[in-house]
């Protein structure tokens, strides 16, 4: 060991030397074939550990400091710690804390200010104390201010005691002493690295690198920009970033090491201690100039100066006050830079390679500070491992953190009963928030010390992959133990108001345990998991929605499904089991689940679908609730805001409904709504019984139309209808038919009128033939209320549950839903277009302006000439490039869905809105929508066949029946769908499916020559009793190919 400095109370243990004060690095005897484990320097005393556990002390014993009455000058074993080994020592200004192997704290010195923490009546204790309040609690660090002393526990909770004057024992705004431990709940779950104390202020370190300080600040020592004192701990920004490993306090100053080996200092530094090469004060870290370009592995400090130890050199480095030789450096001068403490240093290389001729040289392995003295331990010939890098975790004094190791420790045991050591490890890692928000870190690239609210330090995968190998089947006493942990402890435990962002990484993690996902730990883990998810402030939600949003779609998917299957499992406990007592609790249980699957989805739609919308279906919603009552009772609750009867309405949470949940809403939407305006007419006709001045009503909205003028019948019935009128129940007339209208007429009239409306020849929308769709004309000569009038008839198609034929490609329905057209639309609307964007946003050459030759603008055929028009302004000198290629094509999507038809569309959309908007529409997605619109061509046979039903003397197995099906599905495609138009007035299928259709036969006299007659208004099929096969597929073809026209059957 070598020491320098004050040797006036012989605190550097050289024994009865003359000098008080050593200028230079000198041998202490006393540790010649000794190992030192610890050294702890006091502001006139120092402590020793050795690696055989014992603890020797020398110096100033006024106090008692040194734990024994024997001689002062060299150091002394503390007798009364002889039954104990000793793994670390910190020493304040007069009073001392050693820490044995067990985690438990020993305790003597001063205690005037409480920093003992042992209740005694004296002002000092000379023999050593085990601090009682902490014995079931095991310590893994200390760390001793002038008159405070603080503690790190395994599980990462840190208590403090003794004065408080300048708040540093950062307990809130009391300001008393505090002569017992406290534990510093402002800090609950942060996973700490270290802590350190300086004259009266303290430090925390977490293991991502965040420094939190509190305490004395009058010199800025806490690196806040301000020299305003801290009661509670205070996030220290400015050094968040900068990869903080770290930590010593001087006095009146601080100093940070990183873990690219710079060094940051603040604070005091009227004697340089900053090593900035000035006098002047700091309020905020700045790295130390003179060190850069040097990897510094230690920092330690004194009460008024720095040392640094740079392995690439051997040298150590010293700065600061040196009035009492401190720094080494054969002065007593001051020196405000980094300064070569004087010695023969050797690097570890150079040593071990020069080991028999190095006597005199010095390969230092550790270096220690504090007062104004200063030691460097270093190796021996024996003993020649490389030197201590702060850099490197000190795996005996960290806390608990899930890894490898420590899993394959746990799994070793055979399955049976777990020892107690083991069990209460599981318990301790599983209980503490901070041990799992340390535990599954990004290590590539020291990744997680770039936690920050866009990134949250944790590999997931690694996470995944051990928790996944704990839950070992065949070791369930360790999952029913983690279980019980998770219960019992951390989850009840977690705060709406976690006070940093790595006290959420658990947050990631937990859903990844296998436990989670088990049904029957739904109700002690999952839900009250997500009753902390939902529960949290609105600044630390926002971080953990950041997180989420950055998640591997698969790891997305896995919370989503989690609550997923929670919300089936609540749903699917029958009613008539739940306890009336329970009930509130089953729907706070399902509000919870919902609440988080809300928060999934609002992030989810935010960073543009980490997974597929459709991923938060829960397609068996319709199994087990009543969709349309719970409509109903969300719709009271809008409209009176009062709590619902049930408290859950499902349509509060319309992102879990699947399309056919959608429609279903829709029709009861409708339904309601038709109700509502038939009681207003019947309301008034009622009124103009009395009163001649209120005219009489009808309660349909009724269409008479001319088979052979359609279209204009229909408008000028339209034009001529009030908006009231569009609610209620529409009936379609035919001139010159008998048929009476439940819907099959209907559904005719609208798949007549749509064929007229939309036929390219009136000029009002253009055919694509490569896409066979329609789109809006820019040339057209028609009146623009008639876009209007249109957009009504499909919106009234909507309402009235008809599927009709409009073949508009996805952008019509994005845009009705306020969603923007894209590229894909483009390739939809006109292929050839769209894949020569594509090959333009593709292109990987920069000659793009000679291989293009493009510029902002677009050709079209206006009545006949072609013309170039601008998409933006000077278009047509603004060539495309590299840089504006993507600007050019979202320009161009836009001008042809957009800017070209804006009129036309904008009436189109007002009329379908006029009779078909609302909360319900906007539910449904683009897709949806047009599914719905003109239903889909998802077409099961069988799935006909089985849900049709029968009347009369007709049932499935019977001879004529078939011999129907077997005729049927031999039949091809086209005649098939030519079928179903027969009998529904609509050759596509309802987005709910072909079970929806509901099909009945039924028999009706005659025979052979009889053809079978649908009545569509009840999708019902009259199917006479033909004597053959043959006779039967004759007769049915020659009715559906002549459908049209309604007559009285």
């Amino acid at each position: 060991m070598l020491c320098w400095g004050n040797a006036s109370f012989g605190q550097l243990g050289l024994g009865g030397i003359d000098e008080e004060v050593v200028i230079e690095p000198r041998r202490c005897d006393f540790f010649i074939n000794k190992n030192v484990r610890d050294v702890g320097c006091g502001n006139r005393h120092t402590g020793f550990v050795l690696d055989d556990g014992t603890v020797y002390t020398c110096g100033c014993n006024d106090l008692g400091q040194l734990g024994h009455d024997k001689s002062r000058k060299k150091p002394e074993q503390v007798g009364a710690l002889d039954a104990q080994i000793i793994v670390a020592v910190s020493c304040g200004e007069a009073h001392t804390l050693a820490l044995n192997d067990k985690g438990q704290v020993f305790s003597w010195g001063h205690a005037a200010h409480g920093q003992i923490g042992v209740s005694i009546a004296e002002d000092y204790i000379r023999v050593p104390r085990n601090i009682k309040s902490l014995s079931d609690i095991q310590i893994v660090q200390v760390a001793c201010g002038h008159h405070h002393s603080l503690a790190l526990s395994k599980e990462s909770n840190i208590y403090s005691w003794g004065q408080n004057q300048y708040g540093q024992l950062g307990l809130g705004s009391e300001k008393r002493k505090e002569s017992a431990p406290r534990h510093i709940k402002s800090l609950s779950g942060i996973p700490f690295a270290h802590i350190a104390a300086g004259g009266g202020h303290s430090f925390a370190l977490t293991i991502s690198g965040a420094i939190f300080g509190w305490g004395r600040n009058k010199f800025g020592q806490l690196g806040l920009n301000d020299e305003t004192d801290r009661s509670d701990p205070a996030l220290l920004k400015s050094l968040r970033s900068q990869k903080i490993i770290y930590i010593c306090c001087g006095e009146d100053h601080t100093a940070a090491l990183t873990k690219e080996g710079g060094v940051f200092t603040f604070g005091a530094g009227g004697y340089g201690q900053l090593g900035h090469n000035s006098a002047s004060h700091e309020v905020n870290p700045r790295k130390v100039f003179e060190l850069m370009g040097n990897i510094v592995t230690q920092i330690a400090c004194g009460r008024q100066h720095t040392l640094a130890f740079v392995p690439s050199s051997g040298r150590i480095y010293s700065f600061g006050l040196g009035g009492n030789g401190q720094l080494g450096i054969g002065s007593t001068s001051n020196k405000k830079s980094p300064s070569m403490v004087k010695g023969n240093w050797l690097t570890h290389e150079d040593y071990v390679r020069r080991l028999p001729e190095a006597n005199g040289c010095y390969c230092v392995k550790r270096i220690y500070s504090g007062g104004d003295q200063s030691f460097a331990h270093y190796f021996t010939i024996q003993n020649c491992l490389p030197p201590d890098d702060f850099r490197k975790c000190n795996c005996s004094r960290k806390i608990w953190t899930l890894d490898e190791a420590l899993i394959r420790r746990w799994l070793n045991y055979s399955s049976g009963r777990l020892p107690p050591e083991i069990v209460n490890e599981i318990d301790k890692v599983f209980s503490s928030a901070a041990s799992l928000n340390g535990s599954f870190l990004s290590t590539s690239n020291n990744d997680h010390y770039r936690t920050s609210s866009k990134f949250s330090g944790v590999d997931m995968n690694v996470a995944r992959l051990l928790l996944n190998k704990l839950m070992d089947p065949s070791q369930p006493q360790i999952a029913q133990q983690v279980a019980a942990s998770l219960e019992k402890n951390l989850i009840p435990r977690l705060t709406s108001s976690p006070p940093d962002i790595e006290c959420l990484r658990l947050y990631l993690t937990l859903p990844e345990c296998p436990l989670m996902t088990e049904t029957n730990n739904f109700r002690s883990l999952a839900i009250p998991f997500a009753k902390a998810i939902v529960s949290l402030d609105k600044a630390p939600l926002k971080v953990l929605e950041n997180w989420w949003s950055l998640l591997e779609p698969t790891l997305y998917m896995r919370i989503v499904q989690l609550y997923k299957d929670v919300v089936v499992h609540l749903l699917k406990l029958p009613n008539n089991r739940i306890p009336p007592a329970e009930q509130w609790i089953f729907y706070t249980f399902l509000n919870t689940a919902f609440g988080v699957l809300e928060i999934l989805h609002r992030v989810n739609e935010k960073a543009a679908q980490i997974i597929s919308y459709d991923k938060f279906y829960i397609h068996e919603v319709q199994d087990f609730v009543d969709i349309r009552k719970d409509y109903f009772n969300w719709f009271q609750q809008q409209a009176s805001g009062m709590i619902a009867d049930p408290p859950v309405t499902i349509c509060t949470y319309p992102f879990v409904f699947d399309a056919q949940a959608k429609t279903t809403l829709l029709q009861t939407d409708a339904v309601m709504q038709m109700q509502e305006a038939v009681d207003n007419a019947n309301r008034q006709n009622i009124s103009s019984w009395f009163h001649p001045i209120v005219e009489s009503v009808d309660t349909c909205l009724i269409l008479i139309v001319r088979r052979d003028n359609i279209v204009g019948d229909a408008m000028e019935v339209l034009r001529k209808t009030k908006n009231i009128d569009y609610k209620k129940p529409m009936r379609v007339i035919f001139v010159g038919e008998e048929a009476v209208d439940a819907g099959g007429v209907r559904k005719e009239f609208f798949l007549l009128v749509m064929r007229e409306l939309l036929d390219p020849k009136y000029g009002m929308f253009r055919y694509y033939k490569k896409s066979r769709l329609i789109w809006f004309s820019d040339q057209t000569f028609e009146d623009i209320d008639l876009f209007h009038l249109i957009g009504v008839v499909c919106g009234l198609a909507i309402y009235n549950f008809t599927i009709i034929e409009l073949k508009f490609p996805l952008a019509l329905y994005k845009k009705l839903l306020q969603k923007k057209p894209s590229l894909e639309d483009l390739k939809e609307l006109k292929p050839v277009v769209g894949r020569s964007m594509q090959r333009l946003l593709d292109y990987t050459e920069d000659d793009i302006e000679e291989t293009f030759c493009l510029y902002f603008t677009i050709t079209v055929d206006h009545f006949g000439t072609i013309e170039d028009r601008e998409l933006i302004p000077n278009g047509a000198e603004t060539p495309v490039n590299k840089k504006n290629r993507q600007e050019y094509v979202d320009a161009y999507v836009d001008y042809i869905f957009n800017e070209s038809v804006a009129a036309l569309f904008s009436a189109f959309s007002a009329g379908f809105h006029k009779v078909c908007g609302g909360k319900v529409l906007e539910l449904f997605q683009p897709n949806e929508l047009q599914a719905m619109v003109i239903g889909n061509t998802v077409y099961d046979w069988k799935e006909l066949e089985k849900s049709t039903e029968y009347k009369g003397e007709y049932w499935a197995e019977h001879p004529t029946i078939k011999m129907f099906w077997e005729v049927f599905h031999k039949l091809p495609l086209e005649k098939k769908k030519q079928f179903l138009l027969f009998l529904t007035g609509s050759d596509r299928i309802p987005i709910l499916g072909m079970k929806s259709l509901k099909l009945v036969i039924q028999p009706t006299g005659g025979g052979d020559q009889f053809l079978p007659v649908a009545h569509t208004c009840f999708n019902l099929l009259d199917l006479p009793k033909y004597s053959h096969k043959e006779t039967l597929r004759s007769k049915l073809i020659q009715a559906i190919d002549h459908y049209e026209g309604f007559s009285l059957v």
